[in-house]
């Protein structure tokens, strides 16, 4: 049902946990209001940051943790589309869960990583 592997082996000497990332740019604005693909490109960018400040790429992240807003078969398939764009063919383990809301109400979307460096 999606792009995400059921199973990854990492093997790596340091741990990195991304907190949940959420549709803001660099400066703490809303990226994509109503707009799950762009919310959605926004935090998978917010992750690539983060994983790269810690030293690793994208290809590092083993697991992430999505949480959406009102997920329904629109929504799953435009997730699913940019999570493929996004990685490329090596995909994490994956979880994803609805949720009534998140911190914020313009959000849409959040994701949490872990990647082993």
């Amino acid at each position: 049902m999606g792009p995400y592997s059921h199973c990854v082996v990492s093997e790596g000497s340091k741990l990195v946990f991304i907190a949940g990332q959420v549709p803001q740019d660099e400066k703490g604005n809303l990226v994509g209001q109503g707009n799950t693909a762009l919310q959605t490109r926004q935090v998978l960018a917010n992750i690539k940051k983060a994983v790269e400040a810690a030293g690793g790429s994208i290809a590092d992240i083993c697991k992430i943790t999505i949480f959406v807003v009102g997920l329904d078969e629109p929504s799953y398939g435009v997730i699913a589309q940019v999570r493929r764009d996004f990685f490329g063919g090596e995909f994490p383990a994956s979880t994803m869960v609805e949720v009534k809301r998140l911190a914020s109400p313009d959000w849409l979307i959040e994701i949490e990583a872990y990647a082993v460096l």
